[in-house]
């Protein structure tokens, strides 16, 4: 986990570390005042008297979190080395589970043979035994040496089966580690994908996806891990017996040489967490700051507006911030280190020191005291192991917690299955007193108690000014969220209660910041229905029927050509040609309703009047349009139009009655006619 964490919290420090010069503070007094303060106890607070100036100029507030949130911290960073013990078989129970979920036979080697050489090391600690006691014993030189043979063959068959052991299990460790990895990972982006939007959207959830995305590095880790724990613990379980019967007194000394060292890296791996957990949002943070320096979209205005140094400066305060973080971590390690090595040296004294006493006073024999070090520093070094390697796969198992709770809450806030069907061929979608505000804002509603009929197979037009709903209301129409209050309804089945699924496939959209994928141009349109076929026929009826065959001629390799200048080979796209595109794509989904937001909004006058025309002839065969767009002029030719003003319905009908009756519609209609100079036509 250390090298987790230094690639979140410390590499988070290096993200953060980017702006003290460029805003003119100076940040490093700040920083260090602020650590100084934090770290008077020897404990982080992480509070606000952590903040960097550039958390606050950039962020809008310090990047930690709280705690308090956690589920571990009751749990886990308060357990002791004892508790740790007993969650033993659970956590070996865990990565045998994943091991045998990735691939069963691998899993059956690894676990024989780490069994395996455990107990062979016992078997070699008793022929030591033996080669000793017949080399000293009485006897000429050659007797001895004939008669310790046997043992001594023993031994040498004991390393050669180990070795073949070993390379055994290293060799199904390396099948199974990257296999545990990959079921874990594709567990993880299959829950990520069908949670709600709103999930996706929420803070808290967002912070569990950030934590959980390390689980399946960490189950990967935990299979070599608990490989390790299980050897350790068999040969430590060998070499304890022979202990016993050497002598009773010399195991609780081998135990007592152990437990700093457990003690200490219990404690160590506690802080880490608790710190990689409190600074994950500042990690991401840092990474954001280093990834806008070399991103495409953003280095024109990065290069024209000298913006470039800005970032690197914040950059750099925002890791001063967490490298102090980091510093306050060794230090408390290496305090915590040195009070551990010290009681681990008066034990290993007070180990030698009885092992001496039970020589000069006859209650054990030489080539018993000789067998009985040879144990005492297998013993240690496999005590030493076990310690290290449970520890390690308790941090490990930590972020594994994570991922598994991840995938309990992805499944609590999945999309539904399952549903009331929707009517095969409704005639309407009605809003009955709709209210909706966005999770975790405190602002006024984006809708509220809107009423309005969508009718189907028409062009339904929806108007108003920036924040007036109408990008709510067809996310909602979408399914992408549901209402606070009121219903959706396509004619009488309410669409809270109606299989989800079975509303997407209805829908197709053209968003205003729909996805420009980095594929090829071909992938770009047939991802609108990817369990479609992706054949040249409907791919190119789909171009067609958007207007984009121009867009694809001048393609270097047509719909083979990949969109994308970050890949070998790469090409990009004008606003304007994606925005056919995406269109294109629409199409391609052919679905019942198209919701087609802003879809003009890079396009000349010229191209924009013949994606009207486009669209309008889409509807003529049936397909229902919902048009969001600012120029008025385009929805001349809708069959109704609705008016949204701060999240209410204003007005309603067609083009020519709201010019008719003055209201809102015909305001903005005559300011843009205006602008223009165009005369603002009558109703007649």
């Amino acid at each position: 986990m250390a090298r987790k964490h230094r690639s979140a919290a410390a590499d988070g420090g290096r993200a953060d570390s980017a702006g003290a010069k460029a805003a003119g503070t100076n940040d490093k007094a700040v920083n260090n005042k602020a650590v100084n303060d934090k770290t008077a106890n020897g404990k982080a607070t992480n509070d606000e008297a952590t903040e960097s100036p550039s958390e606050s100029l950039l962020f809008g507030g310090p990047l930690r979190y709280d705690m308090g949130w956690s589920r571990h911290s009751g749990a886990f960073l308060e357990m002791g080395f004892r508790a740790m013990v007993t969650r033993l078989p659970a956590l070996l129970a865990s990565s045998f589970r994943l091991a045998w979920q990735a691939d069963r036979s691998a899993a059956r080697i690894v676990l024989t043979s780490e069994i395996t050489r455990g107990v062979a090391q016992a078997v070699s600690l008793l022929a030591v035994n033996s080669v000793l006691t017949r080399l000293i014993a009485g006897g000429t030189v050659q007797d001895r040496l004939r008669d310790a043979v046997p043992a001594l063959v023993t031994v040498a068959a004991v390393m050669l089966l180990t070795a073949l052991l070993r390379a055994a299990s290293t060799y199904a460790t390396g099948r199974l580690e990257p296999k545990v990895e990959r079921v874990a990972t594709e567990l993880y982006l299959e829950r990520a994908a069908a949670v709600e939007l709103s999930a996706i959207e929420d803070d808290a959830f967002h912070k569990l996806l950030d934590t959980a995305q390390y689980g399946a590095s960490s189950a990967r880790r935990m299979i070599a891990i608990a490989t390790r724990v299980v050897n350790a613990m068999i040969s430590l379980t060998a070499a304890a017996g022979v202990l016993t019967v050497l002598h009773p007194a010399l195991l609780p000394l081998l135990v007592t040489m152990t437990l700093p060292s457990a003690w200490s890296s219990l404690t160590i791996a506690r802080r880490r967490y608790e710190s990689y957990h409190a600074w994950v949002q500042h990690a991401r943070a840092g990474h954001l700051l280093g990834s806008l320096l070399i991103e495409p979209a953003a280095a024109p205005e990065i290069r024209v507006h000298g913006v470039g140094p800005f970032l690197l400066h914040h950059f750099h305060a925002m890791a001063e911030t967490a490298e102090l973080e980091q510093a306050r971590l060794a230090k408390l390690a290496a305090r915590t280190g040195l009070f551990a090595a010290a009681w681990t040296g008066l034990a290993t004294v007070a180990t030698y020191a009885t092992l001496g006493a039970l020589l000069l006073t006859g209650s054990m024999a030489l080539s018993v005291a000789g067998t009985a070090v040879i144990a005492i520093r297998t013993g240690s070094a496999n005590l030493d192991t076990l310690v290290l390697e449970l520890n390690s796969l308790h941090e490990e198992a930590l972020f594994v917690g994570d991922l598994q709770r991840l995938y309990v809450e992805a499944a609590e806030r999945a999309i539904p299955e399952g549903g009331a069907p929707l009517p095969a061929e409704p005639r309407e979608i009605r809003f009955e007193n709709v209210t909706f505000t966005y999770p975790g804002t405190s602002s006024r509603p984006a809708l509220k108690d809107v009423t309005l009929t969508l009718p189907l197979g028409k062009i339904v037009a929806l108007v108003g000014e920036n924040g007036s709903g109408k990008t709510t209301l067809v996310k909602l129409l979408a399914g992408l969220y549901a209402p606070d209050g009121g219903r959706i309804l396509w004619d009488d089945v309410d669409a809270a209660g109606a299989d989800r699924r079975q509303l997407a496939e209805r829908i197709a959209m053209v968003a205003q910041d729909f996805k420009r994928w980095p594929f090829t141009a071909r992938v770009n349109v047939a991802i609108g229905r990817p369990s479609a076929p992706v054949t040249d026929e409907r791919v190119g009826e789909a171009v067609d029927r958007a207007g984009a065959e121009e867009v694809i001629a001048d393609l270097p390799r047509g719909l083979d050509t990949l969109l994308g200048r970050g890949f070998s080979g790469g090409h990009e796209l004008s606003g304007g040609q994606w925005q056919r595109l995406g269109i294109a794509r629409a199409a391609h989904r052919r679905g019942h309703i198209l919701i087609v937001d802003e879809p003009t909004a890079a396009l000349d006058a010229r191209a924009e009047l013949e994606v009207f025309e486009k669209i309008r002839s889409l509807a003529g065969t049936g397909q229902t349009v919902v048009l969001i767009t600012h120029r008025l002029a385009s929805v001349r030719h809708a069959d109704l139009v609705h008016v949204l003003d701060q999240g209410r319905l204003a007005e309603s009908g067609t083009p020519d009655e709201l010019l008719a009756t003055g209201g809102i519609y015909a305001e903005l209609y005559a300011l843009q006619a205006d602008q223009f100079g165009a005369r603002v036509p009558t109703a007649d």
